[in-house]
C-alpha cells in the first residue's frame, strides 16, 4: 500500500504545481484558486497540504526533492520488475527531477537548503508564482453576498441542458419557487422535468422568449454556439437586457469571444461565465460549486441559489478557476485508474487498498469518488469519459497558447483519449482504468472474496451459551403480535403451526387479532408488483391493520415485512410506505439471515452459501435479478445503494457477531435503545442461535417501549416468537395413502439454481415423471390465440397425466425474457405466472398433493388458481420448504400445498421432496410377506384370468381398507397369474395386472404362479424386459401420448420343480432363482408335491408327497428362495367329503426353521379350509394363502343365471368374485392393513 501511496502523491504534487502555474497565467490570483479548488472537486490530500508552502515561498526542507525522486524512482523500477506502465507516475518523476536539478543540486546527494520552492517550480515552469501570490487578494465569496444581495429575483428563468448536472440544477431551482422552461434534445428528459413541475419548450428560442435569465448548461462549446446562434437560436429571441448564464465547461477564450459578440447586438445582453463543479448529487442538492466571472450588472443575476465564488477578471476568469480545477480533476481521475490498476498487477485486494488509500496522505476528491467505480467495476456514466478529452483538452490548448510545460495533464489527456479511441468515450470518465486493464491484462474490480465456508465460521467466537427461545416462550403471553407481511408464501419456511391469510380486509383482520395470536402471516406477493403498487398495496394493508387493532383494543403488535433472502425486492419502498402509516421508527431493523437457505451475515457482508463456500450476494446470479438487481454485498452499501444515497452507508448502525455472542441479549437491548430514532441496524448472524440472541434482545428492547420496522428473512420470524425447529413433514404424518392422482409440480422460477434443480427432478425421479414444458415466449410475447392454445394443451395433458397417478411437471420454458425496464421484466413475470394459474385452474384431477416452485409462482398458484384465503403453515417439506393445508374455501380442501422457493436448496433438493411425496412405489411380493411376518397376518393371492378377475381383486381390496391404514404401510393381496391363465390372456392380461397394480390405492404386487418349466419361466422374465414394454408403448401411442411408459412388472415368480426328483428340484429352483434375483424379483418354491387339479394340471394321490423337514434346510440354503410353499396335506382344487387334514405339527417344524433363515411359508390349496383351520395355520407361519376354486367358482355360477347383455354378465361376476375375496381377506388378517 505504501508504494501505492507514493505513487498517487508524486502524481498529485506534481499536477497540484502545474494547476497553480496554469491558474497564474491565465490571471487568477493562486490564493483564490487555492480557496476554490480545495473545496471543490480538484482537491487532493497534497494540494490541500502542499500548496500553502508553495504560494507563501517557505523553504525547501533538507533534501525534499531528493527523498521524492528517489521513491519514485523505487516505485518506478518496482513497476518496470512488473512489466507495467506508469506514464503519469513518470511525467512526475521526470518534473521532480527538473526540480533537482533547478534547484541547484550538486548531484542527487544534496543541493542548498535555503531555495525557495516557489523558486523551484518558478524556474521549472518559467511562471512568476510568487509574485501573483503576494498581489492583493480578495474574498470571492464576500463579493458573491454582496452582489447577490442587490440582485433581483427573476421572473422566469429560461434552462437549456437538462443533462444529469442540468436537471439536478433546474429541478433544484424550481424547489426555490422559481418560474424555469426547460429545453433538451432528449425527450423523455423534457417528460421528467414537466412531471417535477417545470414548463418545457421545443426548441432553444422557444424557452427563451420572456425570460430574465437564461442559463446554459450543455457539454461544449459547440453545443453552446448551436443553441445561441444556430437554427431556432436563443439569441434572437431574447428580450433586451437579459442575461445569459453559461455553466458549460469551456475555454476561457470561447467565452471572451463570446461576450464579444454579444456586445455588438447592441440590445444589453449580458453574459456570465459561470461553470460549476460538483457532480450530479451536489447539484440534485443545490450545493454546487459555481465559479462566476463578468460584469458587475450581469453578476446581478448569477446568485440564483448555488454557493457562489465571484472571480474578478471579467468573463473568461470563471472558466480558468474551472479549467485548472479540471486539470486537477482530470489527472486525479487517471492517477486514482494507474495506481488501482497497478495494486492489481501487484496482487494486492483493491477493494482494501482503496480503503486504505482514501484515508491516506494520497488520496483526492476524485480518487474517494471514481475509485468505487473502478472497484465495482460499474462505469455507468455520470461524466462521461469523453467530458475529459474534451477539458483536459482545453487545458492543452491554453498552455501551449501560453507556452507553460504541463507533462502531467498532458498524459492525462491522452490516457483519456486512448479510453475513447478504445470506444469508452461514453462511459463513465472512471473507465479509463480500462486502458490500463487492457494493456496489462490485470482486473481492477475488487470482489469480495469467496470465503470457504467452515473456516469463516470456526473463526467466530463461541456461540452465546444459554438458548433465548426458552426465554421467549416464557414471555409469550408478554410479546407483542408480530405480523409478517410476506412478499412472496415463501417467507413461512422457519414455522409450523401459524396461520397465512391471503387476504387482508378488516374483518379478515379483526378476526385474526381477536384470537391474540403470536404471529401470523398476510401473504402480499408484492415483490410480484412494480414499486408504486407495492408501496400503494403496504399503505392499504397498514392502514387496513391500524383500524382492525383499534377494532379489537390490540395495539401490541410489530410489522415484519418479511423479504428474500438474497435481497430482492421492494427496498425501502415497503418500509416508507409502511412509517408513513404506522408512523416514525426508533429503527429498521436489516436481517436477511437464513440458515436453511445458507444465508450468512458476517462483518457486514452478506454470504450467500454454495456447496462449502460463501460467495458475497452481490456476486450472485440473485444480484442480477432484472427487477431488483444490486451490486453491494456489504449490507451498509447495500442500504445507502438502494436508498440512491439517502442513507449514507456511514448511518447505518451494525450489530455484529461479536456482540451476540459475548454479550448475549442484554447487549443487543442496548445497542438498539442507544439507536438515534429513525436509524437503519443491520444484523449479523451465523446460526440460529445468534437470531435467537438478537430476538431476544429486541424483545427487551420493545419491553422498554421501542418500536422497530423489520426487514428481515424467514429465519428471524420463527426466533422473534420462540420456534423450534421440527423434522421435515411426511405425507404419512398427514395421514396420505397412495390415492387415486398423482402430485402436480408447478415450476415458475427462472433463476439458474431453479433451472438445475429441474433437470436433477427429471433425471432422477423420471421414472414416474410427466413433463409438460410451456412456452413462455407464447405466453407473454405472442398473440392471445396461441397463449389459450398453449394453455389448454397443458391443461389437458395434466389432467391425463395426474389421473394416471404420475407426478406431472408443469413448467415455463427455460429460456428468460426481460423487458426493457424492470416494470417490463415484471410485466413479463406476470404473463408467464398467470398463464401458468390458469393452466392449474383448468386442471380437474384433484392432485394428491401440489408442489409450486418459486415466490411469484407459488402466490399466484395459491391464491388465484386454487382461491385459498387462509391456510395453515403445517411446517416444511425439506428445511426452508413450507408446506401449507389449505383451507376449506379452496378449490382442494385440505391438499398439502408445498412453496418451494426457487433460491433454496442444492440441485437435488427439489427431487428429493418429490420423492418423498409420490405416491408409493407398490412394495414388491417379499415386502408384503415381511409386512405380513411382522403383523402376524396372511396375503391373499389370488389367481386372475380376465379383467373382471383383476378389477374384483382390486376393488375388494380397496373396499376393506380402514382408518388403520393411515397408521402403517402394509400391503393387503397379490394378483396371481396361473400358467393356464398367461396362455389364455397373454402379455395383454399381464400388463393389465400390472397397470391394476400400479393404479391400485392400496399396495399389491404381481406373481406368477406355478411356473413348471424352464421355457415358461424364461418368457416370464423375458417378459418384463421386453414384451411389457412394448405393450405399454403401443398403448402409449394409440393415445397419442408422447412419455414413455416404465413399469415395475411381474414382483414374484414360483418355481415349481416339484415332480422333479429333490437334487433336480434344487438345480432347476437354483437357476432360476439367479436369474430372478438378478431382476430384482422375489422366488417361491415348492417341496414336497400336492395332489388335485387347478388349471387342468393334476397331480394323482399316489404322486403327492409331503415337505420333508429334514430336506428342507438343503433346500433353502442350495437355492436361495425368498418363499417355500410347504405340503401338509393341503390339495389343489377340492378337499374329499372327509374335509382336509393338515400337518399342522409339520407346519410348526417348518415355521420354525424356515423363519431362522428370512423365508416365508407358502400355503396352495386355500379353497375350501375351514376357518379356523386357516387362523390354525397363520398363527403357525403362513403368510401367503393362494385362492383359485372358490374365486372360479362365483365366476362359473354367475354363467348359469340369466343375463340379457355381456356387459351385464361382467359386471355381475365381477361382484360375485368381489365377495369371495373380500371374505377371504378378513379371514386372513389382511383386512384394514393396507396404506
Amino acid at each position: 500500500m505504501v508504494i501505492i501511496e507514493q505513487l498517487l502523491k508524486g502524481i498529485h504534487f506534481v499536477a497540484s504545481v502545474e494547476a497553480i502555474s496554469l491558474g497564474v497565467e491565465a490571471g487568477i490570483h493562486p490564493w483564490i484558486l487555492y480557496d476554490i479548488i480545495s473545496n471543490a472537486a480538484g482537491n487532493s490530500w497534497i494540494f490541500r497540504n502542499y500548496i500553502p508552502h508553495l504560494l507563501q515561498g517557505n523553504q525547501i526542507k533538507d533534501n525534499f526533492l531528493n527523498a521524492f525522486a528517489q521513491d519514485l524512482g523505487t516505485v518506478l523500477d518496482i513497476a518496470k520488475s512488473h512489466v507495467f506502465p506508469l506514464p503519469l507516475l513518470a511525467a512526475a518523476h521526470q518534473q521532480i527531477l527538473a526540480g533537482c536539478r533547478h534547484a541547484g543540486a550538486d548531484g542527487l546527494d544534496g543541493f542548498k537548503v535555503n531555495n525557495l520552492l516557489s523558486s523551484v517550480w518558478e524556474k521549472v515552469l518559467g511562471v512568476q508564482i510568487m509574485d501573483a501570490a503576494n498581489a492583493e487578494t480578495y474574498n470571492p465569496e464576500l463579493l458573491a453576498n454582496q452582489l447577490c444581495a442587490k440582485s433581483k429575483r427573476p421572473n422566469k428563468i429560461g434552462f437549456i441542458g437538462l443533462g444529469a448536472m442540468g436537471f439536478g440544477m433546474a429541478t433544484n431551482l424550481l424547489k426555490s419557487n422559481f418560474c424555469v422552461q426547460g429545453y433538451d434534445v432528449y425527450k423523455p428528459t423534457l417528460c421528467r422535468f414537466e412531471n417535477a413541475g417545470g414548463l418545457i419548450g421545443n426548441s432553444p428560442a422557444e424557452v427563451s422568449i420572456d425570460v430574465d435569465v437564461l442559463v446554459v448548461m450543455v457539454t461544449n462549446e459547440v453545443q453552446a454556439e448551436s443553441i445561441l446562434y444556430g437554427v431556432d437560436g436563443a439569441v434572437s429571441v431574447l428580450p433586451p437586457g437579459s442575461s445569459i448564464i453559461l455553466s458549460s465547461t469551456v475555454s476561457p477564450a470561447f467565452v471572451k469571444r463570446l461576450e464579444l459578440r454579444l456586445l455588438n447586438e447592441n440590445r444589453g445582453l449580458k453574459l456570465i461565465d459561470a461553470p460549476v463543479s460538483g457532480g450530479v448529487k451536489r447539484a440534485s442538492e443545490g450545493t454546487l460549486t459555481i465559479m462566476a466571472s463578468g460584469a458587475d450588472e450581469a453578476l446581478e443575476h448569477a446568485g440564483l441559489s448555488e454557493k457562489l465564488y465571484v472571480i474578478k477578471g471579467g468573463c473568461g476568469a470563471g472558466s480558468g478557476v474551472k479549467m485548472v480545477n479540471q486539470l486537477l480533476a482530470g489527472v486525479h481521475i487517471a492517477s486514482a485508474a494507474e495506481a488501482m490498476a497497478f495494486g492489481a498487477r501487484l496482487g494486492l485486494d483493491t477493494r482494501m487498498l482503496f480503503d486504505d488509500i482514501k484515508d491516506s496522505e494520497g488520496t483526492s476528491w476524485m480518487f474517494e469518488n471514481r475509485g468505487p467505480h473502478m472497484v465495482d467495476n460499474d462505469y455507468t456514466p455520470l461524466s462521461a469519459l469523453d467530458i475529459f478529452v474534451k477539458d483536459l483538452g482545453i487545458v492543452a490548448r491554453e498552455c501551449a497558447s501560453r507556452r507553460v510545460p504541463l507533462h502531467i495533464s498532458t498524459v492525462a489527456l491522452h490516457l483519456f483519449l486512448s479510453g475513447s479511441a478504445s470506444g469508452w468515450g461514453r462511459l463513465d470518465d472512471s473507465a479509463v482504468v480500462k486502458v490500463y486493464e487492457t494493456l496489462t491484462g490485470v482486473k481492477v474490480e475488487g470482489k469480495l472474496a469467496v470465503i470457504n465456508k467452515a473456516s469463516a465460521l470456526e473463526s467466530l467466537p463461541s456461540e452465546w451459551a444459554l438458548d433465548p427461545l426458552d426465554d421467549i416462550r416464557r414471555l409469550d403471553n408478554n410479546l407483542k403480535t408480530l405480523v409478517v407481511l410476506d412478499d412472496d408464501p415463501t417467507g413461512t419456511q422457519t414455522v409450523h403451526d401459524v396461520d397465512v391469510l391471503t387476504e387482508w380486509n378488516v374483518e379478515s383482520l379483526v378476526e385474526q387479532l381477536r384470537s391474540r395470536p403470536k404471529c401470523f402471516f398476510i401473504l402480499t406477493n408484492s415483490r410480484a408488483l412494480s414499486s408504486d403498487k407495492a408501496s400503494a398495496l403496504i399503505t392499504d394493508i397498514c392502514q387496513n391493520l391500524c383500524t382492525a387493532a383499534k377494532a379489537v383494543g390490540n395495539n401490541d403488535y410489530t410489522v415484519v415485512l418479511r423479504g428474500d433472502s438474497t435481497l430482492r425486492g421492494h427496498f425501502p419502498e415497503e418500509p416508507d410506505a409502511a412509517v408513513s402509516v404506522l408512523g416514525e421508527m426508533d429503527a429498521w431493523i436489516i436481517c436477511p439471515f437464513f440458515l436453511q437457505g445458507g444465508r450468512f451475515t458476517i462483518d457486514d457482508v452478506h454470504y450467500v452459501a454454495d456447496s462449502d463456500r460463501l460467495i458475497p450476494a452481490g456476486d450472485t446470479e440473485f444480484a442480477k435479478d432484472a427487477s431488483f438487481g444490486y451490486k453491494s454485498s456489504n449490507l451498509r452499501e447495500w442500504v445507502e445503494e438502494k436508498t440512491r444515497g439517502r442513507i449514507p452507508a456511514s448511518s447505518v448502525s451494525s450489530v455484529s457477531i461479536q456482540l451476540l455472542r459475548n454479550g448475549g441479549p442484554m447487549a443487543v437491548c442496548e445497542h438498539l435503545c442507544s439507536l438515534q430514532k429513525g436509524s437503519t441496524c443491520i444484523i449479523n448472524a451465523a446460526s440460529d442461535r445468534d437470531m435467537a440472541v438478537f430476538a431476544a434482545g429486541m424483545i427487551q428492547a420493545e419491553l422498554k417501549g421501542k418500536h422497530f420496522l423489520c426487514r428481515t428473512a424467514a429465519s428471524f420470524v420463527s426466533a422473534r416468537i420462540g420456534i423450534f425447529s421440527k423434522d421435515p413433514v411426511l405425507p404419512k404424518d398427514l395421514g396420505i395413502g397412495k390415492g387415486k392422482s398423482g402430485g402436480l409440480i408447478v415450476v415458475g422460477s427462472y433463476v439458474p439454481k431453479t433451472t438445475k434443480q429441474v433437470e436433477q427432478l427429471k433425471l432422477l425421479c423420471d421414472i414416474n415423471l410427466r413433463t409438460i414444458e410451456v412456452s413462455v415466449e407464447k405466453l407473454a410475447m405472442e398473440s392471445a390465440e396461441e397463449r389459450e392454445e398453449e394453455i389448454s394443451c397443458a391443461a389437458e395433458l395434466a389432467d391425463i397425466y395426474l389421473g394416471s397417478c404420475k407426478d406431472t411437471l408443469v413448467m415455463s420454458s427455460r429460456e428468460l425474457i426481460i423487458g426493457k425496464t424492470p416494470d417490463e421484466s415484471l410485466d413479463i413475470n406476470f404473463k408467464v405466472s398467470s398463464g401458468l394459474v390458469e393452466i392449474v385452474r383448468r386442471i380437474t384431477t384433484s392432485p394428491r398433493y401440489i408442489l409450486a416452485k418459486g415466490g411469484i409462482t407459488s402466490s399466484d398458484i395459491a391464491t388465484k388458481a386454487l382461491e385459498a384465503k387462509r391456510a395453515k403453515i403445517v411446517g416444511q417439506a425439506l428445511a426452508g420448504v413450507p408446506l401449507w393445508q389449505l383451507g376449506p374455501e379452496s378449490r382442494h380442501p385440505g391438499v398439502p400445498y408445498i412453496v418451494f422457493p426457487g433460491n433454496v436448496g442444492d440441485s437435488k433438493a427439489l427431487a428429493e421432496v418429490v420423492k418423498c411425496w409420490a405416491r408409493p412405489v407398490r412394495l414388491s411380493t417379499k415386502e408384503l410377506l415381511a409386512d405380513a411376518e411382522r403383523g402376524g397376518y396372511a396375503v391373499g393371492a389370488f389367481n386372475v384370468y380376465n379383467l373382471e378377475g383383476v378389477e374384483a381383486v382390486i376393488a375388494a381390496a380397496e373396499e376393506q381398507k380402514s382408518p388403520a391404514i393411515l397408521q402403517k404401510s402394509v400391503a393387503l393381496f397379490s394378483l396371481q397369474i396361473h400358467p393356464g391363465a398367461l396362455k389364455q390372456g397373454g402379455t395383454a392380461l399381464v400388463a393389465c395386472c400390472i397397470s391394476a397394480a400400479e393404479q391400485a390405492t392400496v399396495p399389491v404386487s404381481v406373481h406368477f404362479d406355478h411356473g413348471s418349466s424352464k421355457q415358461e419361466l424364461m418368457e416370464v422374465l423375458e417378459l418384463v424386459c421386453h414384451l411389457l414394454k412394448i405393450y405399454f408403448l403401443e398403448w402409449a401411442n394409440s393415445y397419442l401420448l408422447n412419455f414413455e411408459v416404465h413399469t415395475q412388472g411381474v414382483d414374484s415368480v414360483m418355481v415349481d420343480g416339484s415332480h422333479l426328483s429333490f437334487k433336480d428340484n434344487i438345480s432347476y429352483s437354483k437357476y432360476i432363482s439367479s436369474l430372478a434375483h438378478a431382476k430384482g424379483m422375489s422366488v417361491e418354491a415348492e417341496l414336497g408335491r400336492l395332489s388335485g387339479t387347478e388349471d387342468d394340471l393334476t397331480v394323482q394321490d399316489y404322486e403327492a408327497k409331503l415337505t420333508d423337514v429334514n430336506q428342507a434346510q438343503e433346500f433353502i440354503d442350495e437355492t436361495g428362495i425368498d418363499s417355500l410353499a410347504v405340503c401338509i396335506g393341503n390339495v389343489h382344487g377340492k378337499y374329499p367329503a372327509s374335509g382336509p387334514k393338515l400337518r399342522l405339527d409339520l407346519l410348526k417344524k417348518l415355521y420354525d426353521l424356515a423363519s431362522k433363515n428370512g423365508v416365508f411359508l407358502v400355503l396352495h390349496g386355500a379353497s375350501g379350509l375351514p376357518k379356523e383351520l386357516v387362523l390354525d395355520c397363520i398363527k403357525l407361519g403362513v403368510r401367503k394363502f393362494n385362492v383359485n376354486t372358490e374365486v372360479r367358482k362365483a365366476y362359473m355360477d354367475i354363467l348359469k343365471s340369466p343375463h340379457t347383455d355381456l356387459v351385464h354378465f361382467m359386471a355381475a361376476a365381477k361382484e360375485a368374485m368381489k365377495a369371495v375375496v373380500s371374505d377371504k381377506m378378513q379371514l386372513f388378517g389382511s383386512a384394514g392393513k393396507a396404506s
